[in-house]
């Protein structure tokens, strides 16, 4: 630029509204639009519209490649779930500008022999990590059922070397003799048959399931069973499910084929694990059962820990590259993408249309030139600017650090147009001080501030980091919280209010009688070091800190921050039609502008922003003299010729009515009212003499139409009457200006349609009906909201309130009930002071105020 101020404008005007886009139509070798389409997404300035709409994603020319980039993906998510479960952090690949910057491995190859080479390699490590995770799994579950094999195995000798000889006593000597007999029949034998034995089955059981399995093995068998349960010292690990768990070994003792049947199918109800024991009258054999057992459990263990070993080295290897190669194949995956957007007209040849940032199609020429000339191909690359009508440019605003997260919260609500006003530019600068209007306190902000001060200072190396999701959005959101902490104490210094107390930084302006000996009783009032209307009298910045010693505090502070919060919220929601007024112009658009944006603005200014007015001009007015001026004195009195008067003393004519005059000489009589004694003449009740309620002089603006009981100037009752007729009439204007000037718009399109040969009547009443269905929409929300967006600024108001008293609660309760008790209790008071402070000021509070504020940039602003 050749002006520097006027460039220095420009740049800061960027922000302001979105980046001038331009059509392009871009032809390129199929054979180099891979790389290509790799340098141009390098800047990161192009977007390309679909010329293949009618086609499916399956039928587009590369989806095979975003297959093969897909599978690439799978292929590393699982390796990055097996180094999770390793606890191995990922390496970082760098920026993404060093990593875009730095592809020189991958410049000499075609997209296909990259992913070539990249699904060689990784399904080499997969085939390895999963080949691992088989024999893993296996040698698990085989260590696991050693494991409750060696239990079962020391519980069932154990059981048989103290239970044994009491089961192996009972022969059951009716069942035997029976035997005997039937023997001497067949045989012609009487044998005793001292070799019968019971059939048994062991195994272990879930101890959650162990009542509910002796239960049902009773019942199956009608009690045919003995069963013996020993729990297990440890919790064990399933070998199926893996899960670690409470078990009981089990041996059940039976006498039937079929008993032994239907015990199986129980023991596979419950999932019970069975094993095959030897005979445990045979001792050396269970107990070479044992020992072999408990080597083989050595030796598992052994072979587990080198696999796992095996394991942990090659997720180690691959976590040095795993997002290294994430990126890569989105890089590529991307790519193909927009491969798939291009239209093959012409054998060998691709054309692609897209938007290109204006300032930038310079570059994007030169770089679609040299990508070409860097693979030798003998057809030139072509890009041309598409004459216009173009479709609707997408929306790209260029952000830094610090407006980066106001964008996003705009685009998380709605993303404005093309050239739109954007209104993050605004929030940058309200939404901060809104959150320091609601959380104003210099203690609390400044806690608030040191945080974000101290994300700042560690920027870099956050920035290097590989944060969560928690810490990667406070780093986000780094300059916001610091701002945030600014305006909290800014407030906080206005408010005069730090932890719930008064700073008394440049001396107040009240004392109380007797405040230096400590005989101020409830009831004083306090008095001016100055006199009324003396400026030395006006504390120098934010107020008094006597307020917060008051009995009336409470009274005072609502009063001034409920009329603060409805200040401030009708001028951000004026604000916000005043935008809609810049995009109308911007755009010429006439109608909008007309029979929109100025009813509007009459609407808004004739009720709303006379509120405001009445606001500051209720502050504004002295009403100590006004008062005074309408109340009757005695001339010989002290209080005659007072400087609170602001006016000239008159004569005072004693012999007329009770001997007493007003200040500006009217002398009194029994029964004057407020009117007859005030010289305003503004009418009403209190003649201009008395100061108003609000609230009432705006409803009855309304109600009472021409009728002013408390005016504050001359002839307020007739401006009153103005500004509601201009509210009324902007109403209808709003709602039937624009369809009506549409309707003939159109109508008079249609009757050209019509001597060309068209029939366009249906698609008319159609499009008139959407309009005047919108604009009753617009109306009805725009009338409706103005009155609830303004209560519900209020937020302001309340929000700072329950800050305040919440802290005087937590000062007032844990810390000055304990000063007077001892150290010991102060100690312990003050710990309890800031832990609460920090988990409902510092934290839930800060949380609270941060979705006000933003609840009223996404729906009042």
């Amino acid at each position: 630029f050749a002006d520097p101020d006027r460039a220095k404008n420009l740049i800061m005007a960027r922000w302001f509204r979105s980046e001038p886009m331009e059509y392009i139509s871009l032809i390129i070798n199929e054979d180099a639009a891979h790389g290509c389409l790799a340098e141009l997404g390098n800047l990161s300035v192009l977007q390309f519209t679909d010329l293949n709409p009618d086609l499916t994603p399956f039928q587009r020319r590369y989806v095979s490649y975003v297959k093969r980039c897909d599978e690439l993906e799978r292929k590393i998510r699982f390796f990055t779930h097996e180094c999770e479960g390793f606890s191995l952090e990922l390496a970082s690949a760098g920026s993404i500008q060093s990593f875009l910057g730095s592809s020189s491995s991958s410049k000499n190859k075609t997209g296909g022999q990259l992913l070539d080479s990249m699904e060689a390699e990784l399904g080499e490590y997969e085939s390895q990590l999963k080949e691992l995770n088989t024999y893993s799994e296996k040698l698990t579950s085989e260590y696991n059922s050693k494991i409750e094999l060696q239990e079962v195995l020391e519980k069932a000798r154990s059981f048989f070397v103290s239970d044994a000889p009491r089961i192996a006593v009972s022969a059951m000597s009716g069942v035997g003799a029976s035997s005997s007999l039937i023997s001497d029949e067949e045989d012609g034998t009487s044998p005793r048959d001292l070799s019968m034995r019971f059939s048994s089955i062991s195994g272990v059981v879930s101890s959650s399931e162990k009542l509910r399995f002796e239960r049902m093995m009773f019942r199956a068998t009608r009690g045919n069973c003995y069963t013996r349960f020993a729990s297990i010292d440890q919790d064990i690990t399933d070998p199926e499910t893996g899960l670690i768990e409470e078990k009981h070994v089990f041996i059940v003792f039976f006498k039937s084929a079929a008993i032994e049947k239907k015990l199986k199918k129980i023991c596979d109800a419950f999932e019970a694990h069975r094993y095959t024991l030897p005979d445990m009258d045979d001792a050396p054999a269970v107990d070479r059962m044992l020992a072999e057992n408990a080597q083989e459990l050595v030796d598992s263990r052994t072979v587990l820990l080198k696999n796992q070993d095996t394991r942990f080295k090659l997720c180690k290897l691959l976590a040095e590259n795993l997002e290294k190669w994430l990126w890569i194949v989105l890089r590529e995956k991307s790519v193909y993408h927009s491969l798939n957007s291009f239209k093959a007209d012409v054998s060998g040849m691709l054309r692609g249309e897209g938007w290109v940032i204006a300032s930038s199609v310079d570059l994007v020429r030169d770089t679609v030139n040299s990508a070409h000339a860097n693979m030798n191909m003998a057809l030139p690359s072509l890009m041309n600017q598409v004459p216009k009508p173009w479709p609707t440019p997408p929306t790209h605003f260029v952000t830094n650090k610090f407006t980066y997260g106001y964008q996003e919260f705009v685009n998380t609500y709605g993303i404005p147009r093309y050239r739109e006003a954007n209104p993050a530019l605004f929030t940058a600068a309200t939404f901060p001080f809104l959150f320091g209007v609601m959380y104003g306190d210099v203690g609390h902000g400044l806690f608030l501030f040191a945080a974000g001060l101290y994300l700042l200072w560690n920027e870099k190396a956050n920035d290097a980091a590989k944060l969560g999701e928690m810490t990667g959005g406070l780093h986000v959101g780094r300059y916001m919280m610091t701002m945030m902490g600014f305006f909290a104490v800014y407030a906080g210094l206005i408010y005069n209010d730090c932890f719930s107390l008064g700073l008394n930084l440049f001396g107040t302006r009240f004392y109380f009688i007797g405040q230096e000996d400590g005989t101020v009783e409830e009831g004083d009032v306090a008095q001016q070091l100055t006199a009324y209307g003396d400026p030395d009298g006006v504390y120098p910045f934010g107020l008094d800190p006597m307020w917060h010693v008051t009995s009336n505090e409470l009274l005072f502070f609502n009063s001034f921050k409920m009329k603060l919060s409805v200040v401030l919220g009708i001028f951000q929601m004026f604000s916000g039609t005043l935008l809609k007024g810049c995009n109308a112009v911007y755009f010429k658009e006439k109608l909008d502008l007309i029979f929109e944006v100025l009813p509007m603005i009459a609407f808004a200014a004739a009720l709303f922003l006379y509120m405001v007015f009445l606001i500051f001009l209720k502050w504004s007015i002295n009403w100590n003299s006004r008062m005074l001026s309408a109340t009757c004195l005695d001339p010989a009195s002290p209080g005659w010729g007072s400087s609170d008067y602001v006016g000239v003393w008159g004569d005072c004519d004693t012999s007329a009515g009770d001997g007493t005059c007003t200040p500006w000489g009217h002398p009194c009589q029994v029964g004057d009212d407020t009117a007859i004694k005030c010289p305003l003449n503004f009418g009403g009740s209190g003649d201009g003499c008395q100061p108003p309620n609000l609230i009432t002089t705006l409803i009855n603006i309304a109600l009472q139409p021409g009728a002013v009981d408390e005016p504050m100037y001359q002839g307020q009752a007739g401006m009153q009457n103005l500004l509601l007729i201009i509210a009324f009439v902007s109403v209808p204007v709003l709602l039937l200006g624009k369809p009506y000037f549409l309707s003939r718009q159109t109508a008079h399109e249609t009757t050209h349609a019509i001597d060309e040969g068209e029939d366009e009547h249906d698609d008319e009443d159609h499009g008139i009906g959407e309009i005047i269905i919108h604009q009753a929409i617009e109306t009805i929300e725009f009338v409706l909201g103005m009155v609830s967006n303004t209560a519900s600024y209020l937020r302001l108001w309340a929000l700072s309130l329950a800050h305040s008293e919440l802290a005087t609660v937590f000062w007032e309760k844990a810390m000055l009930s304990t000063l007077a008790m001892n150290s010991a209790a102060t100690y312990v008071g003050f710990g309890v002071f800031a832990g609460i402070t920090f988990g409902v000021l510092l934290a839930m509070d800060v949380l609270e105020c941060f979705l006000h504020a933003l609840r009223l940039h996404w729906v009042e602003f």
